[in-house]
């Protein structure tokens, strides 16, 4: 999928027309029903992924599984995989309607599955098909973007989806916390399907109208077996790849190493040709998502952990500290979309991976009992500020340098290098830490703070995932082709 020179937008001459755009935004007449109701799916989705997180460890008491309580977040991640790439075909083909629609009815019935669970390995199930649904929706929606926004309006779009979080990163676990206490924890899942039905109801017809079928007059093409077979090899590979990582013994280089055998010719046929070299153009901006995704969001999984063990935080606590990203990294993704500095959108992104590199190695300055414990929030604030800047660029960029009919493969392709470098990372970053000691810390996480553990098993993962933060930035120079 070669890189195209930007234009006025990405829509062929026979897709559905946009509307006229002149002096109007994302919430005008003309875009008004279509902007609420996607942005709604995007906020419930939002809500669901921050509350789940605080029903889980009940759930998985409650059905006696604690021993595999990880796969039910691997469950999810691995059949997400599968269906971005699935929903960039689908897209591509025959419009994002039909992925929407799938996906949302997936999502749905993955949800009321798990909540609705009696043993563990049905709740698993659910959790595998909710990403099922997860990966057909992400990527139906960033063609819903390129094909009914005109360019100028996209980089608002991914500010308002950025918006999204922001609310439920501070209410969601609250929420979630106390609707499993006074209901119970099947609550937090079974009650969201019934949320989706009104901007379901807003927003299809829209799509239907402005987005709806292939993006030619050519006669949709039929399913491309060889990237379906990439797909499933991609999601078994990483289900095996974090089961090895999740027990460090001997015998887990077996599935290990047919993790890797299964990745490796997957990644490398699903993702633009050039990805892994810094290719210019569409290739670096795919893999900016994944390093920048992959460094931050696998450095931020151990700071509660930090706080709790090596500062003596409750969980709570711990967690406040990070209520600001939100809000920062909102904040970030809104001075990205305004039109005045679009001409510099790469040398913002250059900063917001520095922001971010210099975050991530503040953070452990805190393992030094001197450091106020307030440094990690205000450290992960301006890191949330950088990732608003970079995240979102990444998305209009790329929707920018895609053809329509390759808006949906190529939107895939940038999820995929976000969701892989989030588990590849995380796995060797879990790996250093129970190298190092941090294995003792790991299972102390109950609001005690652990003696005996070496500050080393924590350092080691924040200061690697700031040098990625730093390859990170030089990657954007190289986001626009010599010609530009």
């Amino acid at each position: 999928m070669a890189a195209l020179e930007p234009r006025d937008t990405d829509v062929a001459d026979t897709a559905p027309p946009v509307p006229s755009d002149d002096a109007t935004g994302v919430l005008a007449r003309p875009y008004r029903a279509l902007t609420i109701g996607i942005v709604s799916v995007v906020l419930l989705i939002a809500f669901e992924a921050t509350a789940v997180g605080t029903a889980m460890p009940v759930a998985a008491r409650e059905l006696d599984g604690l021993s595999l309580y990880a796969f039910a977040f691997s469950g999810y991640f691995t059949t997400s995989l599968f269906g971005m790439v699935l929903a960039g075909q689908w897209s591509d083909r025959n419009g994002p309607l039909a992925s929407l629609t799938c996906g949302i009815a997936a999502f749905a019935a993955g949800l009321l599955l798990s909540g609705t669970a009696g043993a563990m390995w049905l709740f698993i199930l659910g959790r595998a098909v909710q990403g099922l649904g997860g990966g057909l929706v992400i990527v139906a929606l960033y063609v819903v973007v390129s094909r009914a926004y005109p360019e100028r309006l996209r980089p608002a779009m991914m500010a308002a989806f950025a918006a999204c979080w922001v609310v439920p990163t501070v209410v969601g676990p609250l929420a979630s916390g106390a609707v499993t206490e006074q209901l119970g924890w099947r609550w937090v899942f079974i009650g969201i399907p019934v949320l989706v039905v009104f901007p379901l109801a807003l927003a299809l017809p829209q799509i239907r109208r402005r987005a709806g079928g292939p993006a030619t007059e050519a006669v949709a093409a039929p399913f491309d077996g060889r990237r379906i077979r990439l797909a499933l090899g991609i999601s078994l590979g990483a289900g095996l790849l974090q089961y090895a990582a999740q027990d460090l013994r001997w015998v887990s280089l077996v599935p290990g190493v047919a993790g890797v055998a299964l990745l490796v010719p997957a990644v490398l046929g699903l993702l633009p040709h050039g990805t892994w070299r810094a290719a210019r153009g569409l290739p670096s901006v795919v893999l900016l998502r994944g390093v920048a995704a992959g460094a931050f969001i696998s450095a931020e999984s151990f700071i509660p952990l930090m706080l709790v063990t090596q500062r003596g935080l409750s969980p709570t606590l711990a967690g406040f500290s990070l209520a600001a990203a939100g809000g920062t990294w909102a904040l970030g993704s809104y001075v990205q979309s305004r039109p005045r500095l679009e001409p510099y959108r790469e040398r913002l992104m250059t900063l917001g991976m520095l922001i971010v590199a210099v975050a991530i190695v503040t953070a452990p300055s805190v393992l030094i009992h001197a450091v106020p414990v307030w440094t990690v929030a205000v450290a992960w604030g301006f890191g949330c500020f950088g990732m608003g800047l970079v995240i979102s660029s990444t998305s209009v960029l790329l929707l920018s340098l895609s053809a329509p009919e390759e808006a949906g493969a190529n939107s895939a392709a940038l999820q995929i290098s976000d969701g892989l470098s989030n588990v590849l990372l995380l796995a060797a970053g879990g790996a250093a830490f129970a190298a190092l000691g941090g294995g003792t810390v790991a299972h102390t996480a109950t609001g005690t703070t652990a003696g005996g553990s070496h500050p080393a098993a924590f350092a080691v993962v924040f200061l690697p995932m700031a040098g990625v933060a730093l390859v990170g930035a030089w990657v954007t120079t190289r986001l626009r082709t010599e010609s530009r």
